[in-house]
């Protein structure tokens, strides 16, 4: 009696079933902070007229390269803008996220969005997204392109979908990257500026594979995200290539949320 009296044993004691439901609580208001914000960000996208000419040079270039080919050689092709549509990203990408950390650095309101019930990770995560979302907006409307391909004659759809798979995943990469610069400094030209700076470096890695001893070459070939975009152009997708956008996408991310750590 006196040893119940010493160590009462608690009254209700969470089940594994309880600990479970609690955490799938957290985690569906975690997505849902992460999707309010991407929300905003998206939205904000849309007020700015910076973001509808970013989009319009990039179409206006896009279809200059896929109708060219007509005019020049009375046939069209996707070739030639899946050739060039990486070049593009690379403005495209650090023009879209230049502003997303810098602005918020510079104008202070970095410090008031940090009081904001989100950790870092959440909203690096929701700024990414509606970056994302607004470049996939962006390539989505050149999909006229195949359209008006297909009503000419048949199309081989496979390296058309893994063409797109592939812009999407190149996108992603280079904007984890703008992200990246973007928390680098406060002002948004210089973000643009070096992320398009790092972008081309990726993209210019393996062309110097005949400048480099014979035991580079894998290793510069694999870096490049030319080579990895190939595949996809050609419709083969293979894990090596998803592995390896993953990876500059999940090693920018965490590389801003140390930047971003050491600023507070």
């Amino acid at each position: 009696m006196e040893n119940a009296v010493k160590n009462p044993k608690p009254a209700f004691a969470p089940t594994d079933g309880a600990k479970a439901s609690s955490r799938l609580a957290a985690t569906i208001q975690a997505w849902q902070r992460i999707a309010g914000l991407a929300k905003k960000e998206l939205y904000s996208y849309f007020y700015s007229p910076i973001a509808y000419v970013v989009m319009v040079i990039y179409l206006v270039f896009a279809g200059w390269f896929f109708f060219s080919r007509f005019f020049l050689f009375g046939t069209m092709d996707l070739r030639t803008y899946f050739g060039t549509a990486p070049l593009l990203l690379m403005f495209l990408a650090p023009a879209i996220t230049m502003r997303l950390l810098s602005e918020e650095i510079n104008s202070g309101s970095y410090e008031m969005l940090m009081t904001l019930p989100l950790s870092t990770a959440q909203m690096l995560l929701g700024k990414f997204l509606a970056a994302f979302t607004f470049l996939a907006i962006t390539i989505g409307l050149t999909l006229s392109y195949p359209l008006t391909l297909s009503t000419l004659g048949p199309l081989d759809w496979g390296p058309v979908v893994g063409g797109y798979l592939g812009l999407l995943a190149l996108g992603a990469a280079y904007l984890s990257l703008g992200l990246f610069t973007s928390a680098l400094t406060r002002n948004q030209i210089v973000a643009f500026i070096l992320g398009f700076a790092i972008c081309f470096s990726l993209f210019l890695v393996d062309k110097i594979i005949m400048f480099v001893p014979g035991f580079l070459v894998g290793i510069l070939e694999y870096l490049g995200v030319e080579y990895h975009f190939q595949n996809f152009s050609r419709g083969v997708i293979d894990s090596k290539d998803l592995l390896y956008f993953a990876s500059v996408v999940i090693l920018a991310l965490l590389g801003t949320r140390l930047v971003l750590e050491r600023r507070k």
